[in-house]
Order: structure tokens, then C-alpha cells, then sequence
């Protein structure tokens, strides 16, 4: 257990994962219960113990519980993602079976959202205030979803509208203690209107996060925390002609504001920076979905999405640089389910996806050459039921690609449902798939220009898209619907990984360069353990365990920022009828930082919250997070243990059911 606990917390986390290290399963802390749907993993409805694809989720209930307020709150319990900062951003990205963060696809209701800057998304640009559950699917999935999604999905299922009238809110604030820059340390409220008749709904929501940052010494002018603004707004419209379909038109706009403030060393002074970065994302998207007499369900969703950056920097209160970036989206993807035909369910579709990407530095053009990307491709699936006990999913997907060509992707999926008695059900599951992504605009086009603090990365725009060979092999097994155990083995061998170049770089007035290569080749394996037991009606446990080894196998080295073993466990106790209290542990080990074996140290911190019914509509909570203010050494460039210490929290939620 790391030193630098006191001894009495050493003993108590020592207890807590002792426990969770003797249990041999589940992949999934805060799952929903097994009668869960879900659609991530086949692309069609499937109850979670059913579908052949692992899928994990974080449904409505964990996310108000635990008052998760962006979607890197509500990922940060799930078991085996590493989530970390995008390095120069305000944000955070999130990375599975020691794939990278660019590998990861993260999807809303099936269409993709914009990536910060063209490569990782940043999970805490999404506020949650119209979000249902979340679906989080391991491994390659190119074959249903395409390039990027070779190592994992993450899908965001939004609400969908009740008729009837309904409405929430939501408002709290929170304090870093000694470490906050302003009078409060965060304030953050939502609000959501719903309703309608049998043929036309509608639903408006509204959420604000202000966090004024903090600063280990607020009397100097750095700051560790930026000052950061969340604004989502977003509005829904469903029509619901005939019971055989449904469409939907959906538009949301994000605004957001931040400021970094830092400090340059000229010698013989500290010389203070600030930059300032106004982000704006503003999304359309529509669809419906339509099942014809002869059984034959369509399907068709497409987005229109524009996110932009502009960012200032100054030095002594004298700007120095303007950096504007602008990326577009656009996704269309169509579907058809057919009938069950011999205990066949065949599924075809075709999705298009067109990216451009503008990025300009004191108005001159920061890009190597023309950076936009056409990609046209068609899938096709049958999930084949032999019989009760076994399935199997097979799938392909063609990409074209307008820079790369043609790509191919197989998958097969096998489930078997093993008779084991009334008492007890377990089942097995085993997947294969070739994945590959495309490298994206950043990686081949754009100069990520940080002067300011010593480096530049530069575009390579002779990459080659990665490719990738995945197995995924494990099992279920629940007992009484109290105990659900889970273990899964993994194993991702990668060609022409990309990272960034740390070893071969130039330096130009003090300035050094780096740029993207591809690795020849890399493996990532491991075992994602874990389990679910309600131990009595008052009383409910999670726990999550993941190993994983990486290795750069030209070089035989540890890849970079690939921690061994992440551990997360959970409590969920009614201690009256009215009031519950919850726990979250997380544990992440050491992880290399650079070739020359730095490492950043492992850390583990505690979140504590309690919730007290106020009769039946209004809910009162506090809570703690990083309950024992487990917090990096800023000194140490490669510490990269969690940025904020102890945040404490209150706030209050009132929620009215659909009126009718």
C-alpha cells in the first residue's frame, strides 16, 4: 500500500482491496440489473445477461447517487478506464485495456461527439442532465462502429420522453478548503422540463458548472486548478406517428471558459502567464426509426456538429499568440434489423462520416496541408441463435477511406448459457475481432504549439493507420439475483501503434520539437475481475480489479502511462429508510512516464457521499470527494496522481414524476 498514507488509512484501504483481490470476478462496478437493455455491443436491443458483447453500465440511479456532474464523473467508478488530463487542456481523457485514449470511441445515442482538438475527446465536456445510462463496451469493436473504436466504445444513451409533464433541478456548491482562489471553490445547477401527448413530446434542459479552480498557495498567481465554465443547453422534439415508429430531432449547444494561470522561469524571474480558451459545441442531430409490416425494423440517425476553440495567451498581461481551431462534423448512418429467419437475425447498414479540421496561430494557418477526411462504410451482422444454450455474432465492416483506402474488419462472438441448477446461472463469452483507426487530423496535420512551455508537436502526415488483433474471453455468473461474479481476459496485439515521439526530437531556440511514429508493434494483456453482491435488502457491494501488462515488442520496454493494476470498490448502505450512504475507493498503481523509466507514483483516493430523502420529491446530499486529500506533487513533472485534493460539496435535488 503506497507510504504516503498514515498508517491507520494504509490498514483501512489495506482491508478494503485485501477483500476485493481474494474475489475472482465481475467486470462491472454500478452495473444496472441484469433485465437491463442495452445496444452497444450488437447495435440492436439485447438484455444485459444476453448480449455476447461484455457491456458495462452506469445507469440514471448511479449517477444521481454519486451526484456525478460531467461524464468523467460518472466513468471515473467504472472498473479498468484510466482516466487522465489531455495534456495542455482543461479536460480529461479516458483509455481501456492499455489502449490509448484516441482508440476509445465515445458515441451519443450511437453518433459520434467531437474530439477536443481533433484527437481525444475530452469526457468533461459532457453535462449529464439528460442522460439515461451509460454503456461501456471493452475491446475492438471496429467491425459495428469503425475506425477509432479499436479499443473500446462508450456509448451515452439520453433520456427519452414520457408523456405527461415532468421536471427536475438540481443545485449544490462545493469548497477545495485552504486551497480555494475565490469565496467557493464550484457551483453547479440543472434543470429539466418534459412532457407531452401520445403522438408529440418535447423536453428543454439547461446545466451550469462554475469551478473557480484553486491553487496550493492562493496568495501566488499560479494556479494547479484552472477556473473553468460549463454551460449545455439543449432542447428535444419526438413525433410519434404510429406504434411502429418514431423520429426525433435534437440540438444542444455547450459553451465553455477557461483560464490558465502559470509562470515561466527567465532567468533570474518567474515571469506570470495566463491563457484563456473559449470553447463552443454546437450539435444537430436527428432520426427515426420505422418497423414495416413484413417485420423489417429501419433505422436512420445522422449529426451535423461544429466545435471551435479560440485561445489567448498572455505574458505579463501582454498577449503573445491567438490560436483559433475549428472542427466539423458530419455523420450519417442508416440500419435495417431484419426478421428472425431460421434463428438467424441479420442486420446490414452503411454509415458516412466527413471531418475538417482549421487551425490558425495569430491568423496564419497552423496546418501542415489540408486536413479533412471522407469515410464511407457498410457492415453487416448475424447473430445466430442454435439454440437455447449457445450464439454466435458474426460481423464485418468495409471502410473507405478517402486518404487510406480500403480497410476490413471481422468479428465473431460466441455466448453459451451453462445449466447450472435454479439458483444459479453462468454465462460464458469469447471474442474476436480485427480493429484498425485511421490516424486522426491532429496526429498527421496539426502543430500543437506550446511555446510558452518549451515544446511544440508536430503533425506527421506520414503515418500509417493502426491495426489491431483482439480476444476477449470470460464469463457471468449470478447467483439468486444477489451475486454476480465476472472475470475477463484480454489480449490486444497492435501494428503500427502511434505515440508520441519522446526519444527523437529537435530543439530550436530553446524550443523542443516532437511529432507522432508509429510503433512497429505492441501488446496489451491482462484480467478484468470484479463483482456485485446485495448483501441484504439495506446493504449493496461493488467491486472491480484490472490487471494489465503492455510491452512495446520491438523494444521489449513498458509502454508509457499503462498502470499495471487499477482497483475500484463500492458500498451502498440504507442506514435508515431515508437516508443512504455510499463509498467509492479508487486504486491505480505506478505507471512509466518517459523511456528513461520515470515513474509516476500510485495513488488511492475515497468519496463519500450521503443522501437524505426529504419527502417524496426532494433529496438533500453532501459529500466528499478525495475524502483523504490525495493530491500530486506539483514539483514532480512525473506525478501525475490526481490534480484536486478534498473537495467537499452540499446541494439538493427535487424531482416531479410525469403528470398526466
Amino acid at each position: 500500500m503506497p507510504s504516503y498514507l498514515p498508517p491507520h488509512r494504509r490498514c483501512a484501504l489495506s482491508l478494503l482491496f485485501g477483500s476485493l483481490l481474494t474475489v475472482t470476478a465481475a467486470q462491472a462496478a454500478d452495473v444496472a440489473p441484469l433485465g437491463t437493455v442495452v445496444v452497444t455491443g450488437t447495435r440492436s436491443e439485447k438484455l444485459l445477461d444476453e448480449t455476447p458483447v461484455a457491456t458495462e453500465v452506469v445507469d440514471r440511479k448511479e449517477i444521481d447517487r454519486m451526484q456525478a456532474r460531467t461524464l468523467k464523473d460518472a466513468l471515473e467508478n467504472v472498473p479498468g478506464l484510466q482516466i487522465s488530463e489531455i495534456h495542455g487542456k482543461s479536460g480529461f481523457a479516458v483509455s481501456m485495456q492499455g489502449m490509448t485514449s484516441d482508440q476509445v470511441l465515445v458515441l451519443i445515442d450511437g453518433l459520434p461527439i467531437s474530439a477536443s482538438t481533433g484527437s481525444s475527446v475530452d469526457i468533461s465536456q459532457y453535462l449529464l442532465t439528460e442522460v439515461e445510462r451509460i454503456e461501456v463496451v471493452k475491446g475492438a469493436s471496429s467491425a459495428q462502429y469503425g475506425s477509432s473504436a479499436m479499443g473500446g466504445v462508450i456509448n451515452v444513451i439520453t433520456r427519452r420522453i414520457a408523456a405527461g409533464f415532468s421536471a427536475a433541478a438540481t443545485a449544490d456548491a462545493g469548497s477545495y478548503g485552504g486551497q480555494n482562489v475565490d469565496n467557493y471553490g464550484s457551483a453547479h445547477g440543472n434543470v429539466r422540463l418534459s412532457g407531452g401527448g401520445e403522438k408529440w413530446r418535447a423536453s428543454l434542459a439547461a446545466d451550469v458548472l462554475d469551478n473557480k479552480g484553486f491553487s496550493i498557495n492562493p496568495d501566488e498567481w499560479a494556479r494547479q486548478g484552472d477556473a473553468i465554465r460549463r454551460e449545455q443547453y439543449s432542447g428535444r422534439l419526438e413525433w410519434l406517428p404510429t406504434a411502429a415508429g418514431s423520429f426525433w430531432l435534437d440540438a444542444s449547444t455547450y459553451r465553455e471558459t477557461d483560464v490558465q494561470r502559470y509562470t515561466y522561469y527567465a532567468p533570474p524571474n518567474f515571469v506570470p502567464q495566463r491563457k484563456t480558451e473559449d470553447i463552443t459545441r454546437d450539435r444537430l442531430a436527428y432520426g427515426g426509426q420505422w418497423r414495416f409490416d413484413n417485420g423489417v425494423q429501419a433505422r436512420l440517425a445522422a449529426l451535423v456538429e461544429d466545435y471551435e476553440s479560440n485561445s489567448h495567451e498572455f505574458s505579463n498581461e501582454v498577449r503573445t499568440a491567438n490560436r483559433a481551431a475549428a472542427l466539423r462534423t458530419e455523420h450519417a448512418s442508416l440500419q435495417f434489423d431484419l426478421p428472425a429467419w431460421r434463428r438467424q437475425l441479420w442486420q446490414f447498414g452503411a454509415d458516412v462520416h466527413r471531418e475538417r479540421l482549421r487551425q490558425s496561430a495569430n491568423g496564419v494557418s497552423e496546418l501542415a496541408s489540408g486536413a479533412q477526411r471522407t469515410s464511407n462504410e457498410l457492415f453487416v451482422q448475424n447473430d445466430i441463435l442454435f439454440n437455447d444454450t449457445w450464439e454466435m455474432v458474426v460481423g464485418l465492416r468495409a471502410q473507405d477511406d478517402s486518404d487510406f483506402g480500403s480497410h476490413f474488419a471481422p468479428k465473431i462472438g460466441l455466448r453459451a448459457n451453462l445449466p447450472t441448477g435454479d439458483a444459479w446461472k453462468t454465462v460464458l463469452r469469447a471474442n474476436f475481432g480485427q480493429a484498425y483507426r485511421v490516424p486522426n487530423l491532429k496526429e498527421r496535420h496539426y502543430l500543437f504549439d506550446h511555446s510558452a512551455l518549451g515544446y511544440v508537436v508536430l503533425g506527421n502526415p506520414n503515418l500509417q493507420p493502426e491495426t489491431s488483433n483482439s480476444f476477449q474471453l470470460g464469463g457471468t455468473t449470478t447467483w439468486n439475483k444477489r451475486l454476480t461474479l465476472n472475470a475477463n481476459l484480454f489480449h490486444n496485439r497492435v501494428r503500427d501503434l502511434i505515440q508520441t515521439d519522446m526519444d527523437n526530437f529537435t530543439v530550436v531556440n530553446g524550443i523542443a520539437a516532437y511529432t507522432y511514429r508509429n510503433v512497429a508493434r505492441a501488446r496489451t494483456q491482462g484480467l478484468e475481475t470484479g463483482v456485485k453482491w446485495q448483501a441484504n435488502p439495506a446493504l449493496a457491494w461493488n467491486a472491480g480489479y484490472t490487471f494489465t501488462d503492455s510491452q512495446d515488442l520491438d523494444t521489449g520496454e513498458e509502454l508509457t502511462r499503462r498502470p499495471r493494476n487499477i482497483a475500484r470498490i463500492g458500498m451502498d448502505w440504507r442506514v435508515l429508510a431515508a437516508t443512504e450512504l455510499s463509498l467509492r475507493a479508487r486504486y491505480q498503481s505506478s505507471e512509466l512516464v518517459t523511456a528513461n523509466a520515470a515513474r509516476s507514483p500510485g495513488w488511492a483516493t475515497l468519496d463519500v457521499v450521503v443522501n437524505q430523502k426529504l419527502g417524496r420529491d426532494v433529496t438533500a446530499f453532501v459529500g466528499v470527494k478525495n475524502l483523504f486529500n490525495r493530491q500530486r506533487d506539483f514539483s514532480n513533472a512525473n506525478d501525475f496522481a490526481p490534480v484536486a485534493g478534498r473537495f467537499i460539496y452540499v446541494g439538493a435535488r427535487i424531482s416531479l414524476d410525469a403528470v398526466h
